[in-house]
């Protein structure tokens, strides 16, 4: 009897892709059966098109001597250990570029890729400048680093090209060199009844040099809350006025030294002072254990006082804790209104844990400890690849719930000062009409005056079930598909695990229904949307 043996998956990813045996087999079914191959003559993709839907490079684009494969770990919504699994088997570049944070946010100066590229090369010494990436990250480029300094000349990654932030001698134009800019004035977005506080701020950059365009992000250097600094200091049992490198620790201790979350650096100088089961715990807590499940919660302060009575020497003390790190904002303005005022949209961060109220230390400096007349060091990150369309013709879909509108008020503004004739729609959402519409009268303005074409709300606890802006879009499939096909672009502003991976699903869906194709053929109409610029985030 002939037994009916099935024929055997088509390679689909070459086999110079860098990708392991297991990698290349399981890719290979999955395109496989995403493009639903048979033998019917359905023309399947070309093995560069197969490998460019996982990078979002345009088919047939050759591979560079640095090209990441496609990196498939390039997804923020995917953990670290699962992005490390999809890495296992690649150059240390890769798997460096693997525990990043998956953001391209810039606030390392760079994007992921280029961040763990210029470790390689030895054109970055800094290991922990990934934020968004946590402990998580700091500890597994640690590793890798280590890696990557014990193996044999031979074997060591080539230097690969890396871009690297802007030159150092553009005042404001990198982190490490930024200029220093003024506040004009704060004003507070919500009404009275919102569960919120943000803050719409006002920075003049006269003489600051700084220069941006709409879609870029503004990095401020925060001061510690001065109250956290007298804690620290008085738990520390030492002098404010301790000198340190020419300086007092409280000086150091308000802008230098980050003081949430506790470093893995400052458990190991516990575990050189303590003794007993207090050094086990520290050793614990430096190698990432969680002995009394509350590791998540220690920032410096509850750190020390989890250790009572082991003082550091203040010296030690300050040089096992990370350096504080800027923080960068999408922009909410545009230069041709005034090319010497950048507006930001702030949240104010305040949560509480273990009856100590913590802050964040940017988003509660520019709300409460900042008036008009302070000077702030600051910088303009350049976007990568968020930026309006060329051609001003182009209709633009901008989605930015919350703080998310940032960006998108910085578009309307900059379309209307060029006069771009390309149809604009937002969609805009949070918890309460009556109080958490943010830009209400502006947009409302906007929308009259028919620079904004449609304007869509969501509105999450204004009914019995919550709203939002992917429930709208869904109710206005119709539209926004007429939308694709006359050539619009899509923005998305915002939460990147929930809010920007809901948003694509709806777009899926949509273009599933509205545009007559089945749920795999509008997963490749995205992506290819993606490729060629008509699909872009800044999420964080």
């Amino acid at each position: 009897m002939t037994q009916n043996v099935p024929p055997p998956l088509p390679t689909l990813v070459p086999e110079t892709a860098p990708f392991s045996d297991e990698q290349r087999n399981w890719l290979n079914g999955f395109f496989a059966g995403l493009i639903a191959l048979d033998n019917s003559g359905v023309t399947a993709l070309s093995a560069d098109q197969a490998v460019a839907l996982l990078s979002g490079a345009p088919p047939g684009a050759a591979a560079a001597d640095d090209d990441d494969g496609g990196a498939p770990w390039h997804d923020q919504t995917i953990p670290l250990a699962e992005r490390m699994k999809l890495a296992d088997g690649q150059p240390l570049r890769w798997k460096m570029m693997a525990a990043m944070a998956q953001q391209d946010c810039g606030q390392c100066g760079y994007d992921c890729k280029n961040y763990s590229g210029a470790i390689v090369s030895g054109a970055e010494t800094r290991l922990n400048l990934c934020v968004p990436g946590g402990k998580e990250t700091a500890r597994m480029v640690k590793a890798l680093y280590e890696e990557l300094k014990a193996a044999p000349a031979a074997a060591a990654p080539a230097a690969a090209p890396a871009a690297v932030a802007a030159p150092s001698g553009s005042p404001g134009s990198s982190r490490d060199n930024p200029s220093t800019v003024t506040v004009l004035s704060r004003t507070l977005l919500n009404k009275p009844g919102s569960a919120k506080e943000t803050w719409h701020v006002e920075l003049d950059l006269t003489g600051s040099g700084i220069s941006y365009d709409v879609g870029d992000a503004f990095g401020l250097y925060p001061h510690n809350d001065p109250a956290l600094v007298d804690l620290v200091t008085k738990a520390l049992a030492a002098p404010a006025d301790f000198p340190i490198g020419g300086r007092t620790l409280h000086d150091v201790l308000t802008d230098s030294v980050s003081l949430s979350p506790a470093p893995d650096m400052l458990f190991q100088l516990f575990s050189y002072i303590a003794g007993g089961e207090r050094r086990r715990k520290a050793r614990a807590l430096a190698t990432g254990e969680d002995p009394d499940g509350d590791a998540p919660t220690l920032d410096v302060l509850a750190a020390i006082e989890k250790f009572p009575g082991v003082r550091p020497d203040p010296e030690a003390f300050v040089e096992s804790l990370d350096p504080l790190q800027p923080r960068l904002y999408s922009i909410s303005s545009s230069p041709k209104t005034d090319p010497n005022r950048v507006t930001l949209t702030v949240d104010t961060v305040r949560y509480n844990i273990a009856n100590r109220q913590r802050l964040g230390v940017c988003s509660t400096l520019l709300a409460e400890r900042i008036d008009p007349g302070h000077v702030l060091k600051a910088y303009v990150q350049k976007a990568h690849a968020f930026a309006l369309p060329a051609d001003p013709r182009v209709p633009v879909i901008m989605i930015g719930p919350g703080t998310g509108v940032a960006p998108f008020r910085a578009f309307l503004h900059d379309r209307k000062a060029d006069r771009a004739p390309g149809r604009n729609w937002l969609f805009f959402g949070h918890q309460r009409s009556s109080c958490d519409f943010f830009y209400e009268d502006e947009l409302k303005e906007m929308k009259a005056s028919g620079l904004l074409t449609r304007l869509s709300l969501a509105w999450s606890r204004d009914g019995e079930q919550k709203f939002y802006v992917q429930d709208r879009m869904r109710e206005s499939g119709a539209d926004l598909w007429a939308w694709l096909t006359d050539g619009a672009h899509v923005y998305v502003c915002g939460d990147a695990k929930r809010m920007a991976k809901d948003v694509e699903l709806a777009l899926v869906d949509i273009v599933a229904q509205h545009g007559g194709r089945s749920g795999e053929e509008a997963v490749l109409f995205v992506s290819d949307l993606k490729k060629k610029g008509r699909y872009q985030q800044d999420v964080y």
